[in-house]
């Protein structure tokens, strides 16, 4: 299978030295490099590449985790995400935001060999689209698509559904915010949200109100930055905005 890769970076000797290690994987194939934010959009959107590298230190107009949210109003899938950072610092935040690896500077090729060969094979599997909860011998599959919001009831997590049920799971809120996909938006300590069903943000009452259910569910200030990027990526996708 022949992949497509895309770079975005600043650093003019971290593209060519990332382009030079490729040249040992003929299956790989650099479709282009871009060092800001629109450029990186249309570079991405164009060339559909599977797998995109991006520096996560630097800003190229906005973040790397507001160009991702950025994409989800373009693409059907998104690609794989490869993080680029000379520190450790942001490792938490890319694995929330779901990148597949996170490699650091200098990139080493043994580093390289070991992402591409975690590539290949992941890339022969289809991605889940169910989270299992289990409970000693209980194992139960629910569709994400199908989860409004999460709550958190002390050191476990009740799950509300589409449907109107409540699926109580002996897990901390944060355990499912480090693996559930972008869609899910933590607004709160104690909320995380599926924005595919948020209807209105209201940020004066610091609520946010989900389709299928009449309540609101409130957002924190420690939280509000996430809110933001939830309203810009939901405004975008709207067809009319009346102010």
């Amino acid at each position: 299978m022949q992949y497509k890769y895309a770079i975005i970076e600043q650093d003019g000797s971290v593209v060519n030295h990332l382009q030079s290690n490729f040249e040992n994987f003929a299956n790989f194939t650099c479709v282009g490099t871009a060092d800001n934010y629109d450029e990186s959009i249309e570079l991405v959107i164009e060339k559909n590449p599977q797998v995109v590298f991006i520096n996560v230190d630097q800003s190229i107009g906005e973040s790397a985790f507001q160009f991702i949210y950025e994409l989800h109003n373009y693409l059907e899938q998104l690609p794989i995400f490869v993080a680029i950072s000379s520190t450790k610092e942001l490792s938490y935040q890319c694995i929330k935001h779901n990148f597949f690896d996170y490699l650091l500077k200098p990139i080493s090729k043994f580093d390289l060999t070991k992402c591409v060969a975690r590539i290949t094979k992941a890339s022969n599997l289809e991605p889940s689209q169910k989270l299992c909860l289990k409970s000693y011998k209980d194992y139960r599959f629910i569709e994400m698509e199908d989860i409004l919001f999460l709550k958190a009831d002390n050191t476990s997590t009740d799950i509300y559904m589409e449907d109107g049920t409540k699926i109580s799971a002996y897990k901390t809120l944060k355990s499912y915010e480090a693996i559930l996909p972008s869609n899910f938006t933590r607004i709160h300590n104690s909320y995380i949200v599926n924005r595919n069903y948020v209807s209105r943000i209201h940020f004066g009452k610091s609520k946010c109100t989900l389709k299928k259910t009449f309540d609101s569910i409130p957002f924190s200030k420690s939280y509000k930055h996430n809110v933001v990027l939830l309203e810009k990526a939901l405004t975008k996708q709207a067809l009319l905005s009346l102010n």
